[in-house]
């Protein structure tokens, strides 16, 4: 396998719901161009704009170029990102009165002001097209494809179903057909791979469809966590400058989050941070890893 092309192998806590981001390891990469922006005042985030396309460049061979964090040289932004997973058997759960979504999340980085990148799966839409509508609707928050399934697109990704190879670009149109159901306006070209798996066949398939996989550099742990302290802890001790941070949007299997960020977003913007969306960070880059 080319260096620019491997697994992530973040050590992740498994569940039917969520397979990925739970662990203490994240994957490791780095953009090296300086960020045009200054940081903001703690005490004052600036308001958002809504998210438009960036103009993409080609990953190496010709292959889905794969972004995982900002530039570290200048400015302290970092993103926070989360996913919102809901596998494609799992309606029956959903009926039975499981919560894959998370609005209480969502309300609280509203009341914060903080902006977000929500990485959401097709069936997650299904289920709750009107929260889908709302976060694609506000300028807070920035709407990616997370895939339709929530299944796999490597072997051996934390005991994930697989896609077969023939179905993966189905599958990621199916989430974009998802949110256009829902009524969500736009989506940005990004994606993210279920449990943050991926290998060259893999990009390869996705190379024809002008998205940019959007891995991360911290990992919460949030995933199945139950003291949300260690949690925070966690994200605060990772972050750096540039960082993307990977959170859930899915109470059922990540019932910390809502209080996590509650302390994690204070506390970066009195440590100077400014809180930006992914496709902020990816036009502050020059290069795609």
């Amino acid at each position: 396998m080319i260096p620019l092309v491997r697994r992530i192998t973040a050590v992740c806590a498994l569940g039917a719901a969520l397979a990925a981001c739970g662990g203490n390891e994240a994957p490791r990469a780095g953009l090296t161009a300086p960020s045009k922006s200054a940081p903001a005042s703690p005490s004052a985030p600036a308001s958002p704009s809504p998210s438009r396309p960036p103009n993409l460049t080609p990953g190496p061979g010709g292959l889905t170029p794969v972004f995982s964090n900002g530039p570290r040289t200048k400015g302290k932004t970092v993103a926070l990102t989360f996913d919102a997973d809901m596998t494609a058997d799992e309606g029956p759960r959903a009926a039975a009165g499981e919560h894959f979504d998370n609005p209480e999340l969502i309300a609280t980085l509203r009341a914060l002001k903080a902006p977000a990148t929500v990485f959401m799966t097709g069936r997650w839409a299904e289920q709750y097209p009107d929260q889908a509508r709302s976060i694609g609707s506000d300028p807070l928050f920035e709407l990616a494809n997370h895939s339709y399934s929530h299944y796999a697109f490597t072997a051996n990704c934390y005991g994930l179903p697989r896609v077969p190879a023939d179905r993966m670009r189905s599958d990621v149109e199916g989430a974009s057909e998802a949110f256009r159901k829902a009524g969500v306006p736009h989506a940005m070209p990004y994606f993210r791979f279920p449990g943050g798996c991926y290998d060259q066949q893999s990009l390869r398939a996705l190379s024809s469809l002008g998205v940019t996989a959007v891995q991360w550099d911290v990992v919460s742990g949030d995933a199945f966590a139950t003291d949300a302290d260690a949690v925070v802890q966690q994200v605060l001790n990772g972050v750096k400058p540039g960082s993307v941070v990977v959170m859930h949007c899915t109470r059922s299997a990540a019932p910390t989050t809502e209080r996590v960020v509650r302390a994690v977003v204070p506390e970066l913007r009195k440590r100077g941070y400014r809180l930006v969306k992914v496709s902020d960070l990816i036009a502050a880059s020059t290069d795609h890893v």
